[in-house]
């Protein structure tokens, strides 16, 4: 259940290259400056000898584990780590009870490492409190998910919480470029080619974990590691996009006009094509929540429910589960009913605000609540509509120059339809028709 590294262990058993490629200094560590510059709380507790406890919460691949590693290594202390998935209180207690008892025959603190924390219930995580409050062990606990919701708070209060960022792509081409020439990864017995370390980047999504996962893969094929042995490695075919270039603009705009045009299958297809070529999915996802008011609109309401819930099912559990609910969103975009009424609403009221369309505001609509507004006749003659049968009351709203332009001039679409219907009469009321 625990495993513990040491250099006997390590020269037992062949290990892959992400774990030999594992850092062992801070220094060595790339990505995540904000956690590991002169001076920050890291870097701090790191450098001195008192035990601690820590909570990293970020996006797989991002370093946790290696974080952790890198603390034991630094400190030289004993490290212990366990996976919240198959571990049970039992489990925790013998890993305590064994580091109590190496600090006081040999004086050496042990790094307790749990992963996937979030998974531990209440009575598991209860078990950490002792040796957190005693500090009979350096504890740090991982997590890819909220821990204010996941974690309970006697624990994460006596704990720094760290939050880690994805890896950029530079980051993980620089992880890349180190593995092929240090001689922990291939020693430079294999070569990578430009584009093969374009393809591998892409497949990584910022994780650093895979990318080397992949490499690994490819390295075992062919020493000349090309964009055809990688495809072969991963089976996965590189897909031709260029994320700032033409294929970038082309596959989004295919994309929109796809849905547009309600053909869910070919919104799929490009959802698709952008989801393997690495395309950020918050990208995707704030394309989706405007298409839903620019082109459903009130035609069907709850589609930009559905999109915004997917935009942050996607920030809180990223790629790959978060493919599902962008296909989500985007098969209820491309069937709904369409209505651009919306947009072209808000286009019209803008327009006629930058001609200078403006007027005053009628006083009986002027904020009446702070002093002096009354001396003024602000509020006088306001009529408050809940006091009116049906909530509607006949008075001017619009300044004097536009009470007679019409904006919002909804379709016969979907949802829209008595929409339209009930805005005609509310309209018709207030102007006196």
């Amino acid at each position: 259940m625990d495993s513990l590294f040491d250099s006997a262990a390590e020269e037992a058993t062949p290990q892959p290259l992400a774990v030999r490629m594992r850092p062992r200094t801070l220094d060595e560590v790339i990505g995540q400056r904000h956690l590991l510059g002169p001076g920050t709380p890291l870097r701090r507790l790191v450098e001195s000898e008192a035990p601690m406890s820590l909570f990293l919460w970020g996006p797989p691949g991002t370093g946790k584990t290696t974080l952790a590693y890198v603390v034991s290594n630094v400190t030289k202390r004993r490290f212990v780590e366990i996976s919240a998935v198959s571990a049970g209180v039992k489990d925790v207690r013998a890993a305590i009870d064994n580091a109590r008892r190496e600090l006081g025959m040999t004086g050496r603190q042990t790094v307790l490492f749990v992963d996937e924390v979030h998974r531990f219930n209440k009575a598991q995580q209860d078990a950490l409190l002792p040796a957190v409050e005693n500090r009979w062990v350096t504890f740090i606990g991982a997590t890819t998910e909220n821990p204010f919701f996941s974690v309970i708070s006697p624990l994460l209060s006596r704990s720094l919480l760290l939050t880690l960022e994805s890896l950029s792509d530079d980051d993980v081409r620089a992880v890349l470029e180190r593995a092929v020439t240090d001689p922990r990864g291939l020693g430079g017995r294999a070569t990578l080619a430009p584009q093969a370390l374009d393809h591998l980047v892409r497949l990584a999504g910022g994780d650093a974990r895979r990318s080397l996962t992949y490499l690994e893969a490819a390295a075992l094929l062919a020493d000349d590691i090309t964009v055809e042995v990688v495809e072969k490695a991963v089976d996965k075919a590189a897909v031709r996009y260029d994320r700032q270039g033409d294929q970038h603009y082309d596959v989004i705009s295919a994309f929109i006009k796809s849905m547009r045009g309600s053909d869910a299958d070919a919104a799929l297809h490009y959802l698709a094509r952008m989801i393997e070529a690495g395309e950020d999915p918050r990208f995707i996802a704030r394309r989706i929540v405007i298409f839903a008011s620019e082109d459903v609109g009130m035609a069907d309401p709850a589609c930009l429910q559905t999109a915004v819930a997917a935009a942050q099912a996607v920030q809180l559990i990223g790629l790959p589960e978060g493919q599902i609910n962008l296909a989500h969103a985007v098969i209820h975009c491309a069937l709904a009913p369409k209505s651009n009424a919306v947009v072209k609403a808000i286009g019209a009221a803008i327009g006629d605000v930058r001609k200078g369309l403006i007027g005053q505001v009628p006083q009986h609509l002027r904020d009446a609540h702070y002093p002096g507004a009354a001396k003024l006749g602000h509020g006088d003659a306001y009529k408050y509509p809940h006091d009116f049968d049906h909530g509607l009351v006949r008075q001017e709203y619009a300044p004097e120059q536009v009470r007679e332009r019409r904006y919002y001039e909804p379709t016969r679409h979907g949802a829209e339809a008595p929409v339209a219907d009930r805005w005609s009469r509310i309209r018709d009321f207030l102007r006196g028709s």
